[in-house]
């Protein structure tokens, strides 16, 4: 390589003098493309055969163009990379070496790819002559992850040849560009497998200054699902008001389904993690009151946004015959349609301009509040008894004061507690457990930034989910904290996403676990009546003892043990600087 520049025999010469491996030109070249197409994080894992895609990435952290992100997992690393995507609804990209390494990304990409989530995976591989001959760390990688990739391509071993970062160019703009989602399948997985020979690196990756002063806050964005932007392969609607509707928003379904329920006049049943649980029609004690036929029996139609989970009523009611249903899907993707009965699939959905069904409407907020009220346990204080001249009368305001403070905590509380401490600026995320069936059970309307992995609803990855949304929505300086509320199970399961590197940035978050020693979401399921015990011991609850605190403590994280109303409420609100661990111990 020549750049006009002259080096005498004697002076030493200096690295980018010399001609970069074919390994470390081509990932250069690759992530150059990534970045001029809108690619601001990379996540990376050590490895010897993707080492020219790793020291390649560490050179455009220190010119500025990425924030580079380092993790020893690879499980762990795909969900921090699912986080880090959903919260910059931008691509991001994943360096992985050969064998198991790719193996292990599978579950994120699953994820990924049900949830619409845009990853790229960058995965090395031996060259071909080095396959089929049981070479050490290496396996059939070209399409190991089936259908879940929106795009997928064996890239052979580069040589060196200057077509080849012509090549790289390409393969970055269609990874980016079907990763955000521009095909029929919606967002979603990319896997570029890519093939290396020896030498595995060089010292030199140039990243040009150009690249970096042209980068822009606006590209590689993803319309998100809960979008209202028309896709061209489906059509939008108008809907009129002549039958008893209702609108259901599920997992990610958005703003969109709060705005439709207003302007209709609607019932709204918004699910925890929908982030459209607001509102004035918003219905919380959704399933007693689908279940009723007062209410739910009388349904004439259901508008669906997002991906409902977490109840049996809403498949019940959307499999129904007499029930219209319309599916709002704008970001194309697989479609939630229980029964196989949805009348339509439209990309947006409007309502005519009428008088509002008021009795309807009505009907279903004042059950609503009269469950709720209820139900509540957070009786206002009798300030008049605080001040009463009556001894007696003082001392037993006293006495229910402490009492409230010193209650013990259960699942509902606990949900509770968590919700009232998260704003607007914060962040909450919800592991796939028994508590966030408590949630969406009980917790009120709040416009929050809620977040799960309902695309599987596995219990996989949910601390690392968590950190990549707390780093990507705390870097910029915006304050607040990430909240992760899982059971036992779910945190163990991922235990391994709180070891953080080192230069790592190190977020807000609090991993809030509710303890109850094993799986009691089996409870409420019919096997807890129709097996025996001590197998359902041994094989659904599978109930084990961790020391919570000296876990913490190996991982370097802080840690608080709440047993009552007044520990977790002060640990919730303390000043977070560093991720702690609130344990808190529940009933089984």
């Amino acid at each position: 390589m020549t750049d006009g520049r002259t080096t005498s025999p004697d002076q030493p010469r200096s690295p980018e003098d010399e001609t970069p491996a074919p390994s470390t030109a081509f990932s250069a070249a690759l992530l150059d493309g990534l970045v001029r197409r809108g690619v601001r994080d990379i996540v990376v894992c050590p490895g010897s055969r993707s080492q020219a895609l790793a020291l390649a990435a560490a050179a455009f952290e220190r010119a500025g163009a990425i924030a580079l992100h380092v993790r020893i997992d690879e499980r762990a690393a795909g969900f921090f990379a699912l986080g880090l995507a959903v919260e910059t609804r931008r691509p991001v990209a994943l360096v992985v070496t050969s064998g198991t390494a790719v193996a292990n990304l599978h579950p994120a990409v699953l994820e990924a790819h049900h949830s619409l989530v845009p990853l790229i995976l960058l995965t090395a591989d031996r060259p071909e002559e080095l396959r089929g001959i049981r070479s050490n760390q290496t396996t059939v990688q070209p399409g190991i992850f089936g259908g879940s990739t929106r795009f997928a391509v064996d890239v052979a071993a580069p040589t060196g040849l200057r077509s080849e970062a012509r090549a790289a160019a390409e393969l970055a703009d269609n990874a980016v560009s079907f990763a955000a989602g521009r095909g029929e399948a919606g967002a979603g997985p990319v896997h570029l497998n890519l093939a290396f020979r020896e030498p595995l690196s060089s010292p030199f990756v140039h990243v040009s200054h150009q690249l970096v002063d042209a980068l822009t806050d606006d590209d590689g964005l993803v319309t998100p699902p809960s979008a209202s932007a028309t896709a061209v392969y489906r059509p939008s609607i108008l809907l009129d008001r002549d039958k008893r509707t209702v609108v259901i928003a599920g997992h990610a379904a958005g703003p969109a389904a709060e705005a439709l329920a207003h302007a209709g006049g609607w019932p709204l049943v918004a699910e925890v993690s929908s982030d459209a649980r607001y509102g004035r029609n918003l219905v919380v004690p959704y399933r007693r009151l689908l279940a009723e036929a007062e209410l739910g029996g009388r349904i004439e139609r259901a508008v669906v946004f997002g991906h409902p989970t977490l109840s049996r009523e809403i498949p019940a009611l959307l499999s129904r015959e007499g029930v219209d249903v319309t599916v709002v899907a704008p970001t194309g993707g697989e479609v939630y349609n229980p029964g196989r009965r949805a009348v339509r699939v439209v990309s947006s959905v409007a309502v005519v301009e009428g008088p509002i069904d008021r009795a309807w409407l009505g009907a279903w907020v004042t059950a609503s509040r009269a469950i709720t009220e209820a139900e509540s346990r957070d009786a206002a204080p009798d300030l008049e008894a605080a001040k009463s001249h009556d001894r007696a009368e003082r001392l037993a305001y006293v006495k229910a004061e402490f009492s409230a403070v010193r209650q013990p905590v259960d699942r509902r509380l606990l949900v509770e507690a968590v919700w009232r401490a998260t704003w607007p600026h914060d962040r909450l995320v919800l592991g796939a457990s028994r508590l966030i069936r408590e949630a969406d059970a009980s917790v009120g309307g709040k416009k929050i930034r809620v977040h799960a992995n309902r695309g599987l609803a596995g219990i996989d990855g949910t601390i690392s989910t968590g950190l990549g949304i707390a780093t990507a929505s705390q870097r910029t300086g915006t304050p607040g904290v990430t909240r992760v509320l899982v059971g036992d199970l779910t945190a163990l399961h991922d235990i391994g996403g709180m070891l953080l590197a080192a230069g790592e940035q190190v977020p807000r978050l609090q991993l809030v676990v509710g303890d109850d020693g094993g799986g009691t979401i089996f409870d409420g399921l019919e096997v807890a009546s129709t097996a025996r015990e001590d197998d359902i011991e041994r094989v659904l609850y599978t109930p084990r003892t961790v020391d919570m605190a000296a876990l913490a403590r190996g991982f370097g994280w802080q840690h608080v043990r709440a047993t009552t109303r007044a520990e977790l409420d002060q640990a919730l609100t303390a000043q977070t600087t560093e991720p702690t661990l609130i344990e808190v111990p529940l009933e089984r």
